[in-house]
């Protein structure tokens, strides 16, 4: 089947804008692979021409903005690519495996390099349809040479980050660089979700009351999502100017440039931050609890492959998928990225100290798997919590747009 595949010049990693893609008619008989993470294009791009110089093959690797929507788009035009980069803890790729849109590839060997159950704990029925490569993890980053400087210690409660930014705006410091655009709210998505969970006690909790309630019941009078707003409200007016219209890659900037000691994101930033050359020590923290020792963090599947069912190259793609199972392979990728890896033969290697906080609690009962999970879509959430900060922490605002989110999901 003939494609049109996308090919564009990155402008920077720094500024992770892309020129309009040009389009251009692949040859016959090539291999798509498609990429969601935009951060990680240059890896992967040489993995993809490594792979192409060992197999003899034509693979080629496509990385669109806003690809979320433009894999919806494909996917409900029949356009699927060969090889996809979709997160298996989302509706949306339940629901195309359990249409059979993606290739069952349980009986396939390559799963043994895989930590046991890791790719079974998003298979469909008994069935696989994705190969989980990496786990991504959400906290927060911090300069560590100004806390030191200026005599500021990582919270290990909600009380004490509370305290700690009352300190830092007391230092006339900026705590958080943010990104607070409608564009970017997914950024703070890892942080609207744990400060649910944090008000209601656990994950099963917080989607009790926020999916699977009654519709319209999402309450600003509820003790939960005071609590909740409660911990928002950390954000608002604490980030640096502009901050309401600052982009993913804005807010990076500002962090690496000193404007605000904190960001909030997920350890998939890492490698833009540093690619952008801070000149401090980059350190990590997961997000606090009520209590010592009760920190959380929030993430699932990030590098994650399954193979289109109507694939006109579905060997090529199985060999792909086995390439990037390879200890040798996945490694180059791993030492860029940072998130935790699911293949076996990686599980001593750290390429990161810095996110070491964070990270190691992966795969412990302080992590849990997004929220979204058990949602139809997830856009609207993220949205609620930036127009709740922009609004200036206005409680009804955020029980609208809860409200305006969950209800179509309930009906």
């Amino acid at each position: 089947m003939k494609k049109f595949i996308r090919s564009f010049v990155t402008l920077s990693v720094a500024s992770l804008a892309l020129i309009a893609p040009t389009q251009v008619l692949a040859q016959e008989g090539s291999l798509e692979i498609f990429n969601q993470k935009i951060e990680m294009h240059a890896v992967l791009q040489e993995i993809v021409a490594d792979f192409n110089e060992e197999y003899g093959s034509n693979a080629e690797l496509v990385t669109v903005p806003d690809a979320g929507t433009v894999l919806r788009t494909r996917m409900a035009n029949n356009d699927a690519p060969d090889v996809v980069n979709v997160y298996p803890q989302n509706a949306d790729f339940k629901q195309w495996a359990a249409d059979n849109r993606f290739l069952d590839i349980t009986d396939e060997d390559f799963l043994n390099r895989l930590v046991e159950e890791t790719a079974e704990s998003y298979a469909i029925g008994d069935r696989v349809y994705n190969l989980p490569l990496t786990t991504n993890s959400w906290g927060f980053f911090y300069n560590v040479d100004l806390f030191e400087e200026l005599g500021l210690d990582v919270p290990n409660t909600w009380a004490d980050f509370e305290a700690l930014v009352t300190q830092i705006n007391e230092l006339d410091h900026i705590p958080f660089a943010g990104a607070f655009s409608t564009q970017d709210s997914w950024t703070l998505n890892g942080y609207h979700q744990l400060a649910w969970v944090n008000a209601a006690g656990s994950p099963e909790e917080a989607n009790e009351y926020l999916r699977f309630s009654e519709s319209g019941s999402i309450s600003a009078e509820d003790e939960i999502t005071k609590k909740a707003a409660e911990q928002l409200t950390l954000l608002v007016d604490n980030a640096q100017p502009n901050a309401n219209g600052a982009s993913y890659a804005d807010s990076i900037a500002a962090f690496v440039n000193g404007q605000g000691l904190i960001l909030p994101n997920g350890l998939w930033a890492l490698p833009v931050i540093m690619q952008q050359q801070p000149s401090f020590e980059v350190g990590t923290f997961a997000y606090p609890g009520q209590e010592e020792n009760q920190a959380l963090t929030v993430g699932a599947a990030d590098l994650a492959f399954s193979i289109s069912e109507d694939s006109d190259n579905k060997e090529l793609a199985l060999q792909f998928l086995e390439y990037m199972t390879r200890e040798d392979v996945l490694i180059r990728y791993y030492d860029v990225d940072g998130m935790p890896t699911t293949v076996k033969a990686l599980q001593e290697h750290f390429p990161f100290e810095q996110t070491k906080a964070v990270s190691e609690l992966v795969n412990t009962d302080q992590h849990f798997i997004w929220l979204q999970s058990e949602w139809d879509s997830e856009e609207g959430f993220w949205h609620s919590i930036v127009d709740y900060i922009n609004s200036g922490g206005d409680i009804s605002v955020l029980e609208t747009g809860l409200n305006q989110h969950f209800d179509p999901m309930k009906d």
